[in-house]
């Protein structure tokens, strides 16, 4: 383990070496569109997603420029959050491992109450948010912390950590683990070209 722990250490310096803008003096990159300026493949995409998500936010209102690609997104975005094998507490720490990584503030601002909420300590949500390593730990938050550490500073992870990640996740945990990492890079960076912060009066996490 010594050798995966010396790998995540390495990875956290680079953590949310990307930085979002902060508040803009001039017009957004993506206006907002109204729902009375869409055309029917747009107000169908919008009216599903915020029937079954309670609202239209974060990266959504980007993405109805194709509403094709916006209808794909959220549905991966339902699997990968609702429909996921993993344990709620370990899904939302790997969403916001990732949202560290990508400097995405809006991400975190909006995960970090429901990875508290399944279960995270705030004293690790708050040692990650600093880019420390996060103290106190449970055994498989520790695993995901390095498998998605290791994953997105170096782009693949050695025999040991895979062996590690069958044996807590089982195959599907790390499939599962793979691809919301994966989708909340995307995710991220769809937040990042749009200079989308957290909401005015929020705090800023970073």
């Amino acid at each position: 383990m010594g050798d995966i722990l010396t790998t995540a250490l390495v990875g956290i310096s680079t953590l949310g070496m990307a930085i979002v803008t902060g508040t803009r003096n001039q017009e957004p990159r993506f206006p907002e569109i109204k729902r009375e300026q869409m055309n029917d493949a747009q107000k169908r995409v919008y009216d599903e997603i915020a029937t079954s998500r309670g609202g239209v936010r974060g990266p959504f209102g980007v993405l109805l420029r194709g509403p094709d690609l916006a209808d794909r997104w959220q549905r991966l975005g339902e699997y990968v959050r609702f429909k996921t094998s993993l344990p709620p507490r370990l899904n939302e720490f790997a969403i916001l491992i990732t949202a560290r990584f990508w400097g995405s503030k809006y991400e975190w601002f909006a995960h970090r109450p429901l990875a508290i909420k399944a279960g995270l300590s705030e004293s690790i949500a708050e040692d990650l948010a600093q880019n420390k390593w996060p103290a106190k730990m449970r055994p498989d938050e520790e695993l995901v912390y390095e498998f998605c550490t290791t994953l997105h500073r170096q782009h693949f992870v050695g025999d040991p950590l895979f062996k590690s990640a069958m044996e807590t996740l089982g195959e599907r945990g790390v499939i599962d683990l793979v691809a919301v990492s994966g989708f909340y890079v995307a995710v991220s960076m769809v937040l990042n070209v749009a200079e989308i912060a957290v909401p005015p009066g929020e705090k800023s996490p970073w």
